[in-house]
């Protein structure tokens, strides 16, 4: 992997912010979990729902760890809540980030049309670097990454890439091939 930060403050590496994304119940927490290198801040809160839009019992997580890539870059990881409900939340951390790490559960197709709609989501809101994760690899019913990609028609740039959200190398792999893609593309800065 290449890498060329901008030149930052001694001490201080180059920060990317990537937002690990998808259906409820793909592994977004075992994800940031299984990559931390520091105890992951999670805020797990009952949704407060006046107008009841939500389930009764919908939880709102947010999961945030730090992984160092190198002496001069680390990536912070926000596992965001699954479903379309918390669109606002996306939109607000969606601002500062550098990438999109989707993860999509190849066990169950009911939620490749979910991952799909994540997708289109965030790239028009704000166009950045993302992969697909293709979750649970692991399993014997699992799709695999060239079957996901007609499901989810996603043009051959995109990457598909297995992945097992408990497996510290499976997630690490992932994050990796974003973090080139990343630095690869053309600078924008992120909104604040």
């Amino acid at each position: 992997m290449s890498m060329a930060p901008a030149a930052q403050p001694a001490g201080d590496p180059q920060l990317v912010t990537i937002l690990v994304s998808g259906a409820n119940g793909v592994g977004k927490s075992s994800f940031v979990s299984a990559l931390s290198e520091i105890e992951v801040v999670t805020t797990r809160r009952l949704a407060s729902d006046p107008a009841r839009i939500l389930p009764t019992a919908t939880t709102v997580r947010v999961d945030w760890g730090r992984l160092s890539i190198a002496r001069d870059l680390a990536a912070d990881l926000f596992a965001l809540p699954g479903g379309r409900t918390f669109d606002l939340l996306w939109e607000i951390l969606a601002r500062a980030t550098t990438g999109l790490i989707a993860l999509v559960d190849s066990t169950r197709p009911d939620t490749f049309r979910e991952t799909k709609a994540i997708i289109e989501f965030f790239q028009r809101l704000r166009p950045m670097p993302y992969l697909i994760a293709a979750t649970k690899q692991d399993h014997p019913n699992a799709w695999t990454p060239d079957e996901l990609r007609p499901a989810l028609r996603l043009p051959e740039q995109v990457a598909v890439l297995p992945c097992v959200a408990t497996n510290r190398e499976s997630c690490a792999q992932v994050t990796l091939e974003l973090i080139d893609r990343i630095l690869a593309a053309p600078a924008t800065a992120p909104r604040a």
